[in-house]
């Protein structure tokens, strides 16, 4: 990597964790995709001094590019465009053209013909200023971006807004403003490839990591991150050109060591697997202990009315019987908890719902309810496909409540696509 960024997100809300930040991350991601090393994420809250502080911070840090996100607007503690500027050094000044496309935009939205009401048209008035020499990023809302150029020794900066929906959809203009490709302009073009694999432990694939320093030639080329969510774990390696090599010969001794583990080498989540293998079939749920978690995740997909039906939250045992058709006696046998009621349960989903394949979670997600047979994070499942016998299987996790509900529905997201072969 030869350039570097810092990224300061700005909100008192963000800061004091009444709202968490999406931006950073997301703006991180970005930036390494152009092979931009992302140095620093901070955050502050709506005051100028505080701003001013962290980008004097990142400027002694030495950074080619500073990204910032909110503070962006007509209210009073919107004031990032105003304290960039004065630690810039340079003077706002009023641009008329784009106070009218701010205006045009408030006025298709309000479906307003003619004049803004006057409190508007101050607010639109006051978020029409741009410091001097800098370029404004037209607003994808009502809040414009700014991009300046580098001046030694100050970084390119870019000032965004914080709401993400309106920061992504306004970050293709910024990536085309002179401030930002002056940074690029020498940089090599990065490929970025992504490994997702399921029940691999950090450790096994450390130990692979360890020996594809000795195996695989040019191993230092490739840059490798990995991130762990919900029992899944991501491994996405950046490389220039020269690294190509590098990183065949890195995927096929992944591919070696951990081919019953690897579920994509392309990026493909399990989510869209699960689609792409859903494809001509409906599927439903059957849910206790996630409580609708699968179904809301099944649906999370724009489209997956095409093979989702429906979904059942079977949490207490009455429904269990009296909609899925679980046998009292079955329950009163072997538990509610018991891979016999998850067959029956993913079974009933299957034919009350008519769909070709269901899927069933029934566990203890804590922090009570647990016991010498069956501990907290006992979770049973069962896959009911049409014309196959039906799947059962029991899993132990550890964490707390949410951690066991989060483990549970990817667990359930791979036994569906187990199931169908994928």
């Amino acid at each position: 990597m030869s350039a570097r960024a810092g990224i300061i997100v700005t909100g008192t809300e963000v800061l004091t964790g009444r709202i968490a930040d999406r931006n950073g991350p997301w703006v991180s991601e970005q930036l390494l995709g152009f092979g931009i090393d992302v140095a620093h994420i901070t955050i502050c809250g709506d005051r100028p001094d505080d701003l001013t502080a962290q980008l004097r911070f990142l400027v002694d840090e030495g950074v080619d590019l500073i990204v910032t996100t909110g503070g962006l607007g007509p209210t009073a503690d919107d004031l990032t465009v105003a304290t960039v500027a004065e630690f810039c050094g340079r003077e706002l000044r009023h641009d008329p053209e784009l106070e009218q496309h701010i205006t045009d935009i408030l006025l298709r939205w309000r479906g307003i013909e003619g004049r803004l009401p006057e409190a508007a048209a101050v607010g639109v008035h006051e978020q029409a200023y741009v410091p001097d020499g800098a370029r404004h990023i037209p607003p994808t809302g009502t809040a414009p971006g700014i991009a300046i150029g580098r001046t030694d020794p100050l970084p390119a900066i870019i000032v965004l807004p914080g709401p993400p929906r309106e920061l992504q959809a306004m970050w293709p203009a910024a990536i085309t403003t002179d401030a930002f490709t002056e940074v690029t302009a020498s940089l090599p073009v990065f490929a970025q490839e992504t490994i997702r694999a399921y029940r691999l432990s950090e450790a096994e694939l450390a130990d692979t990591l360890r020996s594809a320093e000795q195996l695989v030639p040019g191993f230092g080329s490739l840059e490798i991150t990995t991130c762990i969510r919900a029992g899944e774990i991501d491994m996405v390696t950046r490389f220039a050109d020269d690294g190509r090599e590098a990183y065949a010969s890195l995927l096929e001794l992944m591919t070696e060591r951990h081919g019953a583990q690897i579920f994509s080498t392309d990026g493909c989540t399990v989510d869209d697997l699960v689609a792409a293998a859903l494809a001509g079939r409906m599927i439903g749920t059957a849910e206790s202990c996630t409580g609708g978690k699968i179904a809301a995740r099944l649906t999370d997909r724009a489209g997956s009315s095409e093979y989702t039906a429906g979904g059942v939250v079977s949490y207490s045992n009455e429904v269990k019987t009296s909609v899925l058709g679980v046998p009292t006696e079955l329950i009163a046998e072997f538990g509610a908890v018991s891979e016999q009621v998850a067959e029956a349960m993913a079974d009933g989903a299957r034919r009350v719902l008519g769909t070709d394949i269901a899927v069933s979670t029934t566990g203890i997600a804590g922090p009570g309810g647990g016991s010498a047979e069956k501990p907290v994070g006992t979770v049973c499942f069962g896959v009911s496909l049409n014309g196959a016998p039906t799947r059962t299987l029991t899993i132990r996790f550890p964490g707390d409540r949410t951690t066991v509900r989060a483990l549970t529905v990817t667990a359930a997201m791979h036994l569906i696509l187990e199931t169908l072969g994928a």
